[in-house]
């Protein structure tokens, strides 16, 4: 293997704006920036979400960002900031990396992702889990 998780962690996050949970809540009402949750659908309904967070699972991240893409989001268009974050920071850290190569700035990601995010308090939406038919 040519590079392990660790070394592209460790590359992305040379490379990228890493905030901490407390620096990323002080954005959280401004309206020139967007939070979006990386983490899968099951992790958001049984965890909750940071309020107003867009929710983008992380293998249709590139798609959504690119205007070419036939999923293109226009939210990404916008000219916002973006924090991203995940349950840990892992997936968030890469994600960021790989939208900061494909041209989208500002992008930040909270360290510690949205575990660090309930472990320092900050305010949470609960999940909803869904209904069984």
């Amino acid at each position: 293997m040519k590079k392990g998780y660790r070394q592209l962690l460790d590359e992305a996050n040379a490379e990228i704006e890493v905030v901490s949970p407390e620096e990323a809540a002080g954005l959280l009402e401004d309206d020139a920036t967007i939070f979006v949750d990386l983490r899968d659908p099951r992790e958001v309904e049984r965890d909750g979400k940071i309020p107003g967070a867009k929710h983008v699972t992380r293998g249709m991240l590139e798609f959504w960002i690119d205007p070419e893409s036939p999923y293109h989001k226009p939210f990404f268009a916008s000219g916002k900031t973006f924090v991203f974050f995940c349950a840990g920071g892992w997936r968030s850290a890469l994600a960021t990396k790989t939208a900061q190569d494909m041209g989208l700035t500002p992008v930040k990601h909270i360290l510690g992702g949205y575990t660090a995010w309930k472990a320092a308090g900050l305010p949470v939406e609960p999940g909803q889990k869904k209904k069984a038919d």
